[in-house]
């Protein structure tokens, strides 16, 4: 049974790549959060372009973003940390620039803006997961990563705030914003590539670095004199390794399912509440805040709880059953009606947000775990590539389930989820977890 010690906030500072890396993260979030939930908004107010036609567009730059990854794992393999993090934050800003300099109607220009942030946004959590894997190991790095995530929702959550209390100023507030979004990616780039993390950065130094005047390279013959390579410590001229690169295939499969939950609060139970119950669309407010704070509150000391007691392969298929038991939960809910259809969704909807964060803080753990050193990036892109098709799709399959009635939404949910969670936990390839 693993064990772990408390996590102190400094050392967990440190571990999540340092204090100008945490402000790059925080400046990256409060301009994600200023702009992306407001793309749709932008693209119908100020273009005067069609609501189909630009979720269309949205869509596409999505779903054509995630064919970066395998090109992206290669860099990562190739040694580079921060210079893929930095990266993904300046394709955005171009993205933003892009998009300030579409001409109303212009539908194909708004697209090619979409489709150049969706590379970004698919680029960043595969590299901020192979950097915190660089400088940080074993359960401190399964902290460090519950803690950008938790960051990371906290200053989207802000950014969304300020972004909705600017949306009274119309088109010129929403151009405004993009322009604020862009130069919050550009200040956030500039962090990110001052810390020089890459994969030839000696881990001791660059964990005594952390807080300091920034990473050093060390070169690889260096690191030799000093016995041997450590985890990440691997340049593209590495051919020693020979460590296969596991396969994955249900574990990544199931994380196609698992992932339909980042959905659930936007959008699943918005539609339910407002179509199915004729509840006031304050309960979706309420509930999409809620998730927020839970995970901003809860994502890290929920995660170092569970990684004391058991293995991430577990906490991952112990939260897939959570999930199904909130679905089945939402289920029983939308079967009220009236009154307390509302209250009891707002309710159960703290389960599956727990779900939510024991998934997050296990899946990508796990995953950064099994991957081999000189293969990590391409096992983290591969994981994004599921993650990405996963958000891709469940919108689309939430709102085909959705019209023929909860028992179709919330039990196909339950049932994949559970099956998903069954396939986790008697995959053979994850039974050689590291500590």
């Amino acid at each position: 049974m693993p064990t772990t010690t408390k996590t102190r906030p400094q050392a967990l500072l440190r571990a999540s790549g340092g204090p100008r890396y945490a402000t790059a993260l925080a400046v990256d979030s409060l301009g994600t959060g200023l702009l992306r939930p407001f793309l749709l908004l932008y693209g119908v107010t100020v273009l005067d372009l069609s609501a189909p036609a630009t979720g269309m567009a949205m869509t596409a730059g999505i779903v054509v973003g995630l064919g970066c990854m395998p090109a992206v794992g290669h860099w990562l393999d190739r040694g580079a940390r921060s210079a893929v993090v930095a990266a993904s934050m300046l394709v955005r800003a171009a993205g933003v620039v892009l998009l300030l300099a579409t001409p109303t109607g212009h539908v194909w220009l708004f697209g090619a803006a979409a489709l150049v942030l969706g590379v970004g946004n698919q680029a960043w959590p595969p590299a901020h997961a192979a950097l915190v894997a660089t400088v940080a190991h074993g359960r401190e790095r399964d902290a460090a990563l519950a803690a950008g995530r938790a960051l990371r929702n906290a200053g989207m959550g802000v950014g969304a705030l300020v972004a909705t209390a600017c949306l009274a100023g119309g088109a010129g507030a929403l151009q405004v914003l993009a322009g604020l979004t862009g130069a919050a990616y550009l200040c956030a780039a500039g962090l990110a590539w001052s810390v020089r993390v890459d994969a030839r950065v000696d881990a001791r130094v660059s964990a005594g670095n952390a807080g300091g005047e920034g990473y050093g390279k060390v070169e690889r013959e260096a690191n030799a004199g000093r016995g041997g390579q450590r985890h990440g410590d691997v340049g593209p001229e590495d051919t020693t390794d020979t460590t296969p690169t596991p396969r994955l295939r249900k574990l990544l499969t199931a994380n196609i399912i698992y992932v339909f939950c980042l959905n659930v609060p936007e959008i699943a139970l918005p539609l339910v509440l407002v179509t199915q119950l004729n509840a006031s669309p304050a309960w979706s407010a309420l509930i999409f805040v809620a998730n927020t704070v839970l995970v901003v509150t809860l994502q890290v000391p929920v995660t170092v709880l569970m990684s004391r007691r058991f293995t991430r392969r577990t906490v991952l298929a112990l939260a897939g059953v959570v999930l199904t038991v909130s679905y089945a939960g939402f289920l029983a809910a939308t079967s009220l009606g009236g009154g307390w259809g509302a209250p009891a969704v707002a309710a159960v909807s703290v389960v599956c947000t727990l779900g939510e964060i024991v998934y997050a803080g296990s899946a990508t753990a796990l995953v950064t775990a099994l991957a081999p050193p000189h293969a990590l990036g391409r096992t983290l892109a591969r994981f994004e590539l599921s993650t990405g098709f996963g958000l891709a799709v469940s919108p689309a399959v939430i709102t085909a389930l959705a019209p023929h009635g909860p028992t179709a939404l919330w039990g196909s949910l339950a049932a994949a989820t559970l099956v998903s969670a069954s396939a986790v936990a008697t995959d053979r390839d994850l039974t050689r977890e590291p500590t």
